[in-house]
């Protein structure tokens, strides 16, 4: 949720001075830390969680129930049939 936060850098922070975060988990304190105005964004969760949604029911964990991953079970087997 920082400003300076970046996966394509080494320690994930632009910032040369700031330390890195090792347990992230745990409760830290960064002098550097500038909260994002981008650090959430919605149409991005919303397009996650659909396609979190179709994997689930593509290998059998859907929470919508058990019919629909043996419905669409049932016709690809007719399928490849």
């Amino acid at each position: 949720m920082c400003r300076h936060f970046d996966v394509a850098v080494p320690a994930q922070c632009r910032e040369d001075g700031a330390e890195e975060v090792t347990y992230k988990e745990r409760q830290n304190f960064c002098d550097w830390f500038v909260p994002s105005e981008n650090a959430f964004d919605p149409a991005g969760k919303a397009h996650a969680d659909k396609a979190r949604q179709e994997l689930d029911v593509l290998f059998g964990e859907s929470d919508a129930g058990g019919d629909v991953t043996n419905a669409a079970l049932s016709d690809a087997e007719k399928l490849f049939d």
